[in-house]
């Protein structure tokens, strides 16, 4: 198993602590495995394994029908001598599981730990039930730092080339080790089961064309800013008819899925959000390859800059699409410590290529940290209190 050491560090610092732990993300971006190597964890500490109960509720043998029966079938294992530590993965497979998950959080030697697949796990019922009782960890597909762990290789260039194409779903890269031809196919697996299982079926949606054009024209705008009247206004200019309506029901779809993040616009001069036109980034480079095919690989820099969006969303930041006048900052990360400022670009080795990645930096006018990713192999460089890093440099050092 590939090691995910920070969200392993996470669910420690809530080992015990009296609130329901949620790790939410994509079907097959590691969920089940964080659960076991945090069950591991817990044997090496002297827990004993009848004080550990684990159920993955996509397998069969689990077969409840209803919350009352995953209740009971748990408590029956459960007494007052001793702590147990209940695991619910893709607990959403049950109805109701809310009032099973709120019943079980009451007991007072009881730490629960529930895992699901799309953002609706968190809406409605279950926000109102156990508001204030749980704590959202949203995990995401490999970072580069986890990926190249699974190989024995140091050349981490073409690492980080093999991850903007492969991503860094876990399944797909253990496949690219030994059988790098079926890495589609194992996407192809988690793309159908996403679709299908989750947004088709949960949506009561019928045309699943349509469902596939709107998410490739997402995925092929990624980094460009789009909004649901140019999808629908383009979408049946190619003979597909639609609605602003309709698009926007897909596009909740698709976020509650984890399969794309929006970000939106922020105002630097004014320190606010504006109301224009917003980015979306796919939550991992690999499906967007499996999707689009060759035409992937034609646009590199957008790539790279939807990298560096999943990496300050691992770090913890909000992340907004920066506007200053009529100039653009890629990103403007803020957490509690205040704002950081990004650049993205393949490469800055052209002077007027140089000044243009800069000049928005430069009238931000504050003292927030600014810095410029590219991946020019140089040296790290500053440029009047702008930092310009390596991006691969910064994607494995610590923040």
């Amino acid at each position: 198993m590939i090691q995910r050491i920070e969200y392993l560090e996470e669910l420690k610092r809530w080992k015990n602590i009296d609130v329901i732990k949620v790790i939410t993300g994509i079907e097959g971006c590691g969920k089940s495995t964080l659960f076991k190597l945090f069950i591991n964890y817990l044997k090496e500490n002297n827990i004993k394994d009848d004080q550990i109960i684990y159920i993955n509720l996509e397998d069969i043998s689990y077969d409840f029908k209803d919350y009352k029966e995953l209740y009971n079938y748990i408590n029956n294992k459960i007494n007052l001598n001793q702590k147990y530590y209940i695991f619910l993965d893709e607990v959403q497979n049950v109805k109701f599981f809310q009032k099973a998950v709120d019943s079980l959080y009451i007991k007072t030697n009881v730490d629960v730990y529930i895992t699901g697949s799309n953002a609706y796990l968190l809406s409605g019922e279950l926000a109102t039930l156990l508001s204030g009782r749980y704590i959202e960890i949203k995990m995401l597909p490999l970072s580069f730092k986890e990926y190249i762990t699974a190989f024995d290789n140091n050349n981490y260039y073409q690492l980080f080339l093999d991850y903007m194409k492969n991503g860094g779903m876990p399944g797909s890269v253990n496949i690219s080790k030994d059988s790098p031809n079926d890495v589609d196919k194992y996407l192809d697996g988690i793309f159908s089961t996403i679709v299908y299982k989750d947004i088709i079926s949960r949506n009561n949606i019928t045309d699943k064309l349509l469902l596939e054009s709107i998410l490739k024209f997402i995925f092929d705008s990624v980094g460009s800013p789009i909004s649901v009247k140019k999808i629908s206004d383009t979408l049946t200019s190619r003979g597909l008819s639609t609605s602003n309506h309709t698009v926007e029901n897909y596009l909740t779809a698709f976020l509650e899925s984890f399969l794309i993040y929006k970000a939106e616009s922020f105002d630097v001069k004014g320190k606010n959000l504006l109301a224009r036109d917003y980015k979306f980034y796919t939550v991992d480079s690999g499906l967007r390859s499996y999707l689009l095919g060759k035409k992937s690989d034609s646009d590199m820099g957008h790539i790279l800059e939807n990298i560096v969006y999943l990496e300050l969303l691992r770090r913890g930041y909000r992340v907004y699409v920066g506007k200053v006048d009529d100039l653009e900052i890629d990103f403007v990360a803020e957490n509690r410590n205040g704002l950081k400022y990004y650049q993205v670009a393949l490469t800055v080795r052209d002077e007027n290529v140089l000044a243009r990645e800069l000049r928005a930096l430069e009238k931000t006018k504050d003292h927030y940290p600014k810095t410029l990713l590219t991946l020019d192999m140089d040296l790290e460089s500053d440029y009047n209190g702008i930092t310009k890093i390596n991006v691969i440099d910064w994607l494995l050092k610590e923040e």
